[in-house]
């Protein structure tokens, strides 16, 4: 391991020493909670959307969430390691066949839909 990558993990640890981020994919519906400074106020605003893209590449490792607002599409890329970023849920998990999931911006209503992963109870 070269100090580039011993760096990177090190900080990885630090900045998410105080919030838990789950493993998650392509197709999973997650809530992403985002501090966001207004003026002098910070407050922490939640944007709930489907998972389309996923880029890992270490402590630039981000997230393209997409949502339907008010009848259009809207996309936002998040970097995960980022103090901006308070917590990540995910909602549902989706069943899909591909890591980047581009073609859901062509679509609307039954056809942009995604199988949902319905987990066993144990």
């Amino acid at each position: 391991m070269n100090i580039i990558e011993q760096f990177e993990k090190r900080e990885i640890e630090r900045l998410t020493q105080n919030k838990n981020i789950p493993n998650f994919k392509s197709g999973d519906t997650i809530k992403v909670n985002v501090k966001v400074v207004e003026g002098a106020t910070e407050r922490i605003q939640t944007y709930e959307g489907v998972v389309i893209a996923r880029r890992n590449r270490g402590i630039a490792s981000s997230v393209l969430v997409r949502k339907i607002s008010h009848g259009e599409g809207v996309e936002r890329r998040f970097p995960i390691y980022s103090p901006i970023v308070q917590s990540i849920q995910v909602v549902k998990r989706g069943i899909v066949r591909r890591a980047k999931l581009y073609y859901l911006r062509n679509r609307s209503g039954k056809s942009a839909r995604i199988r949902e992963l319905i987990a066993p109870k144990a």
